[in-house]
This record gives C-alpha cells, sequence and structure tokens, in this order.
C-alpha cells in the first residue's frame, strides 16, 4: 500500500502501519485524487480504506473518521462542512486529546471540537501544555506539524508476544525469550542500529487472579553496545537464571532492546570495542531469510522450526495467498 501512496503523491509519511500522510498541494481536485487513489488501493491490494483531506495533520486526521461513516473521502476545504463537523466532533476523539485531557476539558466547558478551537489560547497553554495548544492551532488552519518523510531512529525495539495457552516449562519460556530477542535484533539491524541494553519480562495469567501471580523482570546494561543475535541470546540466557519461579504458570513474555543507537555515533572506550558481534554472519543471515522467507535460517535456542507449545493461537489468523502453496484459492466450476 504505501508503494502505491508513494507512486501517487511526492511526500508521504508512513504515520503508522495502516495510516499515512500525503502531501496533495498542487493538484486541483483532490476530492477526484483521493477517490481514484482509494479505489486503486481497494481494487489492486484489497484493502478497505478511507482519505481524509484538511489544512493541517489535525483536520485530516478529522476528516479521515469523518470519511468511515460511509463517503470513503471527506475534504474539509468547504467551510460550511467544516463548521457543522467541528460542531459534533467530541473533543475526547480528536488526535492528540485522549480520555484524560478530555475529562479536564470537560471541566471547562470544552466537549467538542469547534469548543476547543474557539477557546482561550491563553488558557489551553497555562492548563495543557503547549501539544495541546498545537492541536487547537491547527483545528484553526494553522499547520505546526510538517511530514516526517524519513523515520527518526527509535530509542527503544520491544518485541512482546501472549502465549496460546499458560506454561509452567522453565525452558518453553526461556525459547520464548530468544525467539523474541531474535526478532528484535533482526529489525534492530533493519534499521542501522545496536543497543546497549537489554530487558526481559514474563507475565502469568492476569485475567485469572484466582491463580498465582508472578510478573518478573530483569534489566542489563551491554559492555559493548551490539545487533549480534548471538550476542543478545547470550545475556538472555544469563538474565534468565533464576527470572521465573516454580509453581507459576506464564502467559506472555517479551523483550526490550535499549539504549539504541547508530555505531557510528557511540563513543568507545580503552578496553573494549565500541561495537561487538559478528556482523559478517548477521548480514549472512538477514539476506538469507529476507530471500526464502522468515525462520529459513535461525539459531537453535529458538523455536524457529518447531511448533513450541507457546505459540499464539491465531484462528484468525488470514491465509498466505502469495507466499504458500496450500493457501492458494482454488476456482471451481
Amino acid at each position: 500500500m504505501v508503494k502505491i501512496l508513494r507512486d501517487a503523491a511526492p511526500r508521504v509519511e508512513v504515520y503508522s502501519i495502516d495510516e499515512s500522510f500525503l502531501d496533495l498541494r498542487g493538484i486541483r481536485d483532490r476530492v477526484a485524487f483521493a477517490r481514484d487513489l482509494r479505489d486503486r488501493i481497494r481494487r489492486w491490494i484489497g484493502i478497505p480504506n478511507c482519505i481524509g483531506i484538511g489544512p493541517t495533520l489535525t483536520l485530516a486526521k478529522l476528516a479521515n473518521k469523518a470519511a468511515k461513516k460511509g463517503e470513503g473521502v471527506v475534504d474539509l476545504s468547504d467551510d460550511d462542512r467544516l463548521e457543522a463537523l467541528l460542531e459534533t466532533f467530541p473533543v475526547e476523539d480528536l488526535w492528540g486529546v485522549g480520555r484524560r485531557w478530555a475529562a479536564k476539558l470537560q471541566t471547562l466547558g470544552i466537549t467538542t471540537a469547534k469548543q476547543l478551537r474557539d477557546a482561550s489560547g491563553e488558557i489551553v497553554l497555562e492548563r495543557f501544555g503547549v501539544v495541546l495548544r498545537r492541536t487547537q492551532r491547527e483545528l484553526q488552519g494553522h499547520p505546526c506539524r510538517d511530514l516526517q518523510e524519513i523515520e527518526p531512529d527509535r530509542k527503544q525495539i520491544v518485541v512482546s508476544r501472549s502465549f496460546g495457552a499458560r506454561v509452567e516449562d522453565h525452558a518453553a519460556v526461556l525459547e520464548a525469550l530468544s525467539t523474541f530477542a531474535t526478532m528484535a535484533c533482526a529489525k534492530l539491524r533493519d534499521r542501522g542500529l545496536v543497543c546497549s541494553a537489554i530487558w526481559i519480562t514474563a507475565n502469568t495469567d492476569a485475567f485469572r487472579p484466582e491463580l498465582p501471580q508472578h510478573n518478573p523482570s530483569k534489566a542489563t546494561a551491554l559492555a559493548s553496545a551490539t545487533s549480534d543475535t548471538t550476542e543478545i541470546l547470550r545475556t538472555v540466557r544469563r538474565l534468565a537464571r533464576g527470572f521465573l519461579s516454580k509453581g507459576f504458570a506464564y502467559r506472555r513474555a517479551g523483550i526490550v532492546l535499549m539504549d539504541l543507537a547508530r555505531p557510528e555515533k557511540l563513543q568507545g572506550d580503552l578496553f573494549d570495542p565500541i561495537v561487538k558481534g559478528n556482523e559478517a554472519l548477521m548480514q549472512t543471515m538477514d539476506r538469507i531469510n529476507d530471500r526464502f522467507g522468515r525462520g529459513v535460517v535461525g539459531i537453535g535456542a529458538t523455536g524457529w522450526r518447531s511448533s513450541p507449545q507457546w505459540r499464539m493461537r491465531q484462528q484468525s489468523l488470514s491465509p498466505c495467498y502469495t507466499t504458500r502453496a496450500e493457501d492458494f484459492p482454488r476456482a471451481r466450476c
């Protein structure tokens, strides 16, 4: 979908996995452009989608929510339509507001987007700070944020999953942590980053309060930054000693790679290398997995080629129409 968007517009910000911002300056009939783009995405890849158009990112998000009610495309360049929508749009549904701020705004008599737009800017700045003030300015039609075409470097990478069933076998939980560490390291290398600290977590079933509960977590700093999966797994196994307790069944585990940075920006010392690990081996593994599919090459400590007891249920997982032969659509006559 992102490739279709980049072919259609000169500037694109991929805001999330299912949401992007496009720069439509220079396009005369924006509604016709948006309808054509929406139909193209639905026809080429089968994903239903909506498009909101506005002079600021906040108004574009607001228009997108309105478009989901059936029209598919909403353009807020019409002042009358903008006023009508702002007058009925709940303030808690605005991008960047949320329930907590909405409750405080309601004490001031502000319950709609229009009331927030028309409120005193000095009061909004004093009571809520510059973030909500920017939202207010964008509701007034003043852009306060430009498109971020290049994703900023992340501060941490998290891979966490719920198990399909409660797991008492500590070796199985460690296998899950090792698998998640492998996935996190692949993401780390894909972004050209290295990590300097690791945090692991595990949780019992919070939805079964009658069962014994245990939610351990451990963190450690690394002597040298790395993106090498084998180095990370050695640290995970060391952290996992005494990490879990007998008599508890765990339902979730996760790993966090922290203190991320680009290798060229790190400062070394006299005794340890700046970056540790076998870069050539990791590049080879990544190239093989990119070409032939994730999990073709892995490390034995993980559950990469088995059907582990901690695997997710995934009863509603969509078929892999283009990558798995048994999921190919069948035509009948």
